[in-house]
């Protein structure tokens, strides 16, 4: 298979809002979650692909705290440091340090690229979803039929299209499937405060959501050329879809 250049964008945020019941609105630490960019990363390296890094203003991108525990990975130490070790080398070898601003991509440059991949986190919350050059990229993917991956809170980023030409959601009708609005609850429990929900905000857009039982487990939605998955636990089966359709 020859090499092919694929996308990922990440976000600059190491926090997002939390509003807590208080009344005050808090920065919650947060990131890029580790297994849901180690995961579909690992399986596109091992096709011998490229990997380019973008994200806002070319800032270094950091884990979310909880995605490094070992109750995040249910215990597997071993598991744990192999995706630790594939993000030591990214650093070392693939510009991860240093991304590509959204901005220094040009619509020239995109024609380059097979495909685009955004990873969760809660981080996407606070700097993806309204960013206008994050638009104008995810539209020349929609526009082209080019593959485009998101999962968890990586949806979220797919709002930025309304901030770039005519300002329509070209997701609209889209079958998509994200954090849920019920996941999300669970964290409001934990953390003691309200955070911005991904599931509903789609869907006040248009979007058709797809939740339930599946996606707790980690199945995927596929339509189009959107392929987007809804926890930790769909990385392997996202990954696997989007090495699939960038090899046709």
């Amino acid at each position: 298979m020859p090499s092919k250049k694929i996308l990922i964008v990440l976000s600059d945020a190491n926090s997002f809002p939390l509003h807590k019941t208080s009344g005050e609105t808090v920065s919650q630490p947060s990131g890029f979650f580790l297994m849901e960019l180690a995961k579909p990363l690992s399986k596109l390296l091992a096709a011998g692909h490229e990997v380019v890094f973008a994200s806002p203003s070319g800032k270094e991108p950091v884990p979310d705290p909880n995605s490094e525990s070992l109750l995040a990975f249910a215990g597997n130490f071993y598991e744990r440091a192999r995706e630790n070790e594939l993000l030591e080398k990214m650093k070392k070898e693939n510009g991860f340090t240093r991304p590509r601003t959204f901005s220094s991509i040009s619509d020239e440059e995109l024609s380059s690229f097979a495909g685009v991949f955004i990873p969760g986190g809660h981080a996407p919350l606070a700097d993806l979803g309204s960013n206008a050059d994050l638009g104008r990229i995810l539209r020349y993917f929609n526009k082209e039929n080019k593959p485009t991956a998101a999962i968890c809170h990586g949806p979220y980023a797919l709002l930025s299209t309304k901030s770039a030409g005519d300002g329509n959601f070209v997701y609209k009708g889209y079958k998509i499937t994200s954090w849920s609005d019920a996941e999300e609850k669970v964290m409001e429990t934990m953390l003691g405060g309200e955070i911005e929900k991904v599931e509903s905000k789609l869907r006040e857009e248009g979007a058709e959501m797809v939740n339930g039982v599946g996606e707790k487990i980690g199945q995927t939605t596929l339509h189009r050329e959107l392929v987007t998955g809804g926890n930790p636990m769909a990385a392997e089966e996202l990954g696997e879809r989007f090495l699939r359709m960038i090899s046709v």
